[in-house]
């Protein structure tokens, strides 16, 4: 059968500016940033330092410069840095931390639950007695919510105690919080519970709020200062920047919708278990499917036009604010419809 049109699960940045984004892009003041500092992209960035609870904060194309502009910064060459197994930016950024950064990474397991690791694991990698020839351990990368782990949450006492720990250690943090917004409203608080005791945070606009383009990284001034540094060094300086800048203004003032995404995600949930697919409860806007064939799973759903991606063991579907609670209705009906496409064993 084919159908109207594709329903896109793949992931959150997918979106596409609506109506009033646009307008307000198009109606944007703007300068050049890389000489001037263009004047919508400084309302951003100070607005989301402000959310965040940082002294500053750096607009940068991506998730992923923000996060290797802070590995770059934080890091010497040689340097171990620590991460949760299948963090983002061990699985997910091409060896950007090892190739520009120059660090060493090592994943830690989750024994606290599915992305979440312990203090005591924190502590035990820690160098600060070991000889000369040592891997010296420098930062720790937290990530919240952890997305390969299914959107997972690290609550604020969770967080406290891995950045107490890392403190006692002598390592620097490092908060990838692409989906923060999305463990804040899931957990009721506001994002800068999240990010206490970091040195430095990077959050996505373009993840579910709906920007076409653009993440923040935020620090100490001084931090940021060096970190416009090293985004010119990286090709991402921008000039009339605000043109974006102007759809994550508006994106900041859409946190509060994910909460229907997350409703969306464990109606999906649900309704997968009820056709017999393995699926955990999601805790934000991410459910994880397991499966004993990804291949086979992915063509099943591609043939009734609902569109995942590909986990290790799994698929992923994503839920979000341009695939609205019909839209997840509708998806489930069409792999009803198939008889499930890949139900696990």
């Amino acid at each position: 059968m084919t159908y109207a049109r594709r329903i896109d699960l793949r992931s959150d940045t997918v979106t596409q500016p609506d109506e009033t984004m646009r307008v307000a892009m198009s109606s944007a003041q703007v300068g050049d940033d890389v000489l001037d500092h263009d004047p919508t992209m400084r309302r951003l960035e100070e607005e989301t330092a402000a959310r965040l609870g940082m002294e500053a904060a750096l607009w940068v194309p991506s998730g992923t410069m923000g996060n290797v502009i802070a590995m770059v910064i934080h890091l010497r060459r040689g340097d171990r840095f620590l991460a949760p197994r299948a963090a983002h930016v061990l699985e997910a950024e091409l060896g950007s931390s090892a190739w520009l950064a120059g660090g060493m990474p090592q994943p830690l397991e989750w024994t606290v639950g599915p992305g979440r690791i312990n203090a005591e694991d924190v502590r035990s990698y820690a160098t600060q007695s070991s000889p000369y020839y040592a891997l010296t351990t420098r930062l720790l990368c937290l990530e919240n919510t952890h997305n390969f782990a299914g959107g997972t949450v690290t609550p604020p006492d969770e967080h406290a105690l891995l950045v107490s720990a890392a403190r006692e250690a002598g390592l620097l943090v490092h908060l990838d919080g692409a989906r923060l917004w999305n463990a804040s409203v899931a957990l009721g608080v506001p994002p800068a519970a999240l990010t206490v005791g970091v040195d430095t945070v990077q959050v996505c606009l373009s993840k579910g709020l709906g920007a076409p383009v653009g993440s923040v990284v935020a620090g100490s001034r001084s931090f940021v200062q060096e970190a416009r540094r090293v985004r010119k060094m990286l090709g991402g300086g921008v000039r009339q920047g605000g043109v974006l800048a102007a759809a994550g203004l508006v994106a900041l003032e859409r946190i509060d919708d994910l909460a229907t995404d997350h409703a969306n995600a464990a109606m999906l949930a649900e309704g997968l278990a009820e056709l017999g697919w393995e699926v955990g409860k999601p805790e934000t806007n991410i459910v994880i499917a397991a499966v004993p064939d990804t291949a086979a799973a992915l063509a099943g759903l591609d043939r009734v036009d609902v569109l995942a991606t590909a986990v290790p063991g799994g698929v992923r579907f994503v839920t979000h604010r341009d695939a609205p609670e019909l839209d997840v209705a509708e998806a489930l009906r069409r792999i009803s419809a198939a008889r499930s496409p890949a139900p696990a064993a």
